[in-house]
C-alpha cells in the first residue's frame, strides 16, 4: 500500500508538470498567432491548454508570472549550452560552434524566441525589464569567459564586457533574422549563419590590435 500511495504521489506531480507546461505552451502559440501577452487572459490560456482557470493559479499568480517563466526559460537553456561550448573548445572553434547552437536552439525553440523578440518591443515594463537582465547576464557570463584566452587576459572588466557585448548584439540581430524567414528555409538560415560568424570573426581581428589599458585593482572594483 505504501508503494500505490508513492506512485499516486508521483503521478500527481507528473500531471502538475504536464499541466504548467501545457499552460505555458498555449500561452507561446496564442503569441505566436499575433496577439500579444498583455492581450491574452488567463481564461483564454486555460481554456486552450484544457483546464479550467482556477487551475491557473495553482502554478502562476498572473500572466506577468507566466511570462517571466518564459523569459527565463528562453534563455537558460541557451546559455547553458553557450558555456559548455566556450568551455570545450579552442578559440578558432568558438565562434563556428556558437554560431551553430544559436541557430539550432532558435529552430528548435522559435516560438518562445518569437516571444522574446515581441515582448523587447511592445511588452510592459516588467518583461521588458526581465529580458535586459538576462541579457545583462548573457553578457557578462560571456565577458567572465572570455578573460580566460591570453589573448584577453590583460583587458579591463569593461572592455571585456564592451567586446561580449558587440557578440551579445550580433547574437540578438541573428536570432530577429532567424525569426524573419519561414520556418522551413534551410538555404536562408546558412546564409544567416554565415553572416553571423564573419561579422563575429571581424570583431575578433580587431582583438589584438585594441591598446586596454592594464588590469588593475582599481579598474576592477
Amino acid at each position: 500500500m505504501a508503494v500505490n500511495r508513492r506512485t499516486h504521489r508521483r503521478t500527481q506531480a507528473e500531471r502538475r508538470r504536464d499541466t504548467r507546461q501545457g499552460l505555458l505552451d498555449a500561452a507561446l502559440l496564442q503569441i505566436e498567432a499575433g496577439k500579444s501577452l498583455d492581450a491574452l487572459s488567463l481564461r483564454s490560456v486555460a481554456r486552450a491548454a484544457g483546464v479550467v482557470p482556477t487551475a491557473f493559479y495553482r502554478h502562476f499568480e498572473s500572466m506577468d508570472e507566466l511570462g517571466l517563466v518564459l523569459v527565463e526559460e528562453s534563455f537558460r537553456t541557451l546559455r547553458a549550452m553557450l558555456r559548455e561550448a566556450r568551455q570545450d573548445l579552442q578559440p578558432e572553434d568558438l565562434i563556428r560552434r556558437s554560431v551553430e547552437i544559436l541557430v539550432e536552439h532558435v529552430r528548435e525553440h522559435r516560438q518562445h524566441f518569437v516571444f522574446v523578440v515581441r515582448i523587447s518591443y511592445t511588452g510592459n515594463v516588467v518583461l521588458r525589464h526581465a529580458v535586459r537582465n538576462e541579457i545583462r547576464l548573457f553578457t557578462s557570463e560571456l565577458a567572465t569567459d572570455l578573460a580566460r584566452f591570453p589573448v584577453l587576459r590583460e583587458w579591463t572588466t569593461a572592455d571585456l564586457q564592451m567586446l561580449a557585448g558587440l557578440f551579445v548584439n550580433t547574437m540578438i540581430s541573428t536570432v530577429s533574422a532567424m525569426l524573419d524567414v519561414p520556418v522551413a528555409a534551410p538555404d536562408a538560415e546558412a546564409e544567416i549563419a554565415q553572416n553571423a560568424e564573419k561579422q563575429l570573426r571581424i570583431n575578433m581581428l580587431g582583438v589584438p590590435h585594441w591598446r586596454s589599458e592594464p588590469r588593475s585593482r582599481s579598474s576592477d572594483q
